[in-house]
């Protein structure tokens, strides 16, 4: 991690440079706002901040085009702030306040805006979202959207079954989904070594069949230009992508978790690599900007976060009579898909396939043949046995292959193969 921003991203004029900073420096300074906030009692709940990971949620969130969709965590309010929220929802959020996005019945970061930002609001449930937005990736293709979708996990996250369950699912579909591991190093208080034999989450991508990529998620230039090369693949139809950003949750899990289990030293090096002053030690060696406009932006920063924290203390409780309504969507919005590419490429005679395919028959050790099968008669066994291999016997599959036009096992081989699949049947 000691190649900042060695893989410059050259699409980048200097003023997103500098956007990449001001959408740093919001997220830090509204998160240290909320700090003392909570410390107030003023915030209702918990307090989830992102000390450390800023670079990973805005470098990933910048790298998307305006009509692609995420879905933010708890840890990305930096994701929410380059989406176009403004940092009164998100203290607002956290102060149950009327003028909220959920009009105070909900906190944290769980809010979304499906019209006009494409924000899904997270699930509390780790691994939940993946099947989601790669549900919203599909759509958006079927719908010619041309759209990416994203979402975000933690390491712990990775070892839920909704993971492994959602990436097979975008995997076998192609589906254009990007999915961001922010491997903080710690599942509240289990280090990833406790937890996984993996060096690099990314491995799991193996498992599918897709692709991953590594990067220093304390450095923004890459992870922005990882994810823009991740999210171009998505686009032209090589998706899904998995990225590990390996950083560093430089709190406990919440405001209350103090993280005692965390070693000292390892906060001590986390420490030198904080994204905000290393990105800011990058500007100034690549003469992207002066000490002028550095202190232009701080005190942009700071004067917006008063006016938007005066504008979110001034905002009432919400009122006790409504506290049952919104539960449900009784005629609130309409649900409508939008269309971006005539419907008649998806419906019949334009998306009629024929329920046929190749499957692959294991012979009787001359190799495996290609044969056609109708969609009602399918020849299970065949993909577990590799070219070449003896065939299982006079089972299912080989009656199917049979009908196909195979040539029947020898009646010598049927026995054995008979006590093969018997043995099998009670493991």
């Amino acid at each position: 991690m000691n190649g900042y921003g060695e893989r410059m991203a050259s699409s980048l004029k200097r003023e997103q440079f500098l956007d990449l900073y001001y959408y740093m420096r919001l997220n830090r300074s509204l998160e240290d706002r909320l700090v003392n906030l909570f410390r107030q009692n003023k915030v209702v709940g918990g307090l989830y901040g992102s000390l450390g990971q800023e670079g990973t949620s805005v470098g990933t969130a910048y790298a998307l085009g305006p009509n692609d969709w995420i879905a933010p965590m708890i840890r990305n309010v930096g994701a929410l702030l380059v989406r176009g929220f403004k940092p009164r929802d998100i203290f607002m959020q956290y102060m149950a306040r009327y003028d909220s996005p959920t009009q105070g019945k909900d906190g944290t970061s769980h809010f979304g805006d499906l019209k006009v930002r494409h924000v899904v609001s997270p699930i509390s449930m780790l691994g939940d979202l993946i099947p989601v937005m790669t549900g919203v990736a599909m759509a958006g293709r079927y719908l010619g959207q041309k759209i990416v979708a994203m979402t975000w996990i933690g390491d712990g996250g990775t070892s839920t079954g909704a993971f492994h369950e959602g990436m097979n699912l975008a995997a076998q579909q192609k589906a254009p989904f990007v999915l961001v591991i922010e491997n903080n190093g710690w599942a509240y208080s289990t280090p990833v070594s406790r937890q996984v034999p993996l060096k690099d989450l990314a491995d799991r991508a193996k498992a599918y069949g897709i692709d991953s990529m590594i990067v220093d998620g304390n450095d923004v230039v890459a992870v922005y230009d990882t994810t823009r090369r991740a999210v171009e693949q998505c686009r032209a139809g090589d998706g899904p992508v998995i990225i590990e950003a390996k950083t560093m949750r430089m709190r406990g899990h919440a405001q209350h978790d103090p993280a005692e289990y965390v070693p000292r030293e390892m906060f001590a090096y986390w420490k030198k690599l904080d994204p905000v002053e290393r990105y800011e030690k990058y500007l100034t060696e690549n003469k992207l900007w002066d000490e002028k406009a550095h202190k232009q932006i701080d005190d942009r920063v700071d004067r917006e976060l008063t006016e938007e924290l005066e504008i979110a203390e001034n905002s009432p409780l919400p009122p006790a009579e409504e506290a049952s309504t919104g539960v449900y969507c009784e005629g609130c919005h309409e649900i409508e898909a939008i269309w971006k590419r005539p419907k008649s490429e998806v419906m019949p005679p334009k998306s009629s396939v024929a329920p046929v395919w190749s499957v692959a028959i294991p012979g009787d050790g001359d190799g495996a043949q290609s044969k056609s099968a109708s969609s009602a008669v399918v020849t299970t066994m065949a993909e577990h046995f590799p070219a070449g291999a003896k065939s299982p016997g006079n089972g299912a599959g080989t009656k199917t292959a049979s009908k196909s036009g195979s040539k029947p096992a020898p009646k010598s081989a049927r026995p054995a193969a008979k006590k093969t699949m018997a043995r099998k049947g009670r493991g």
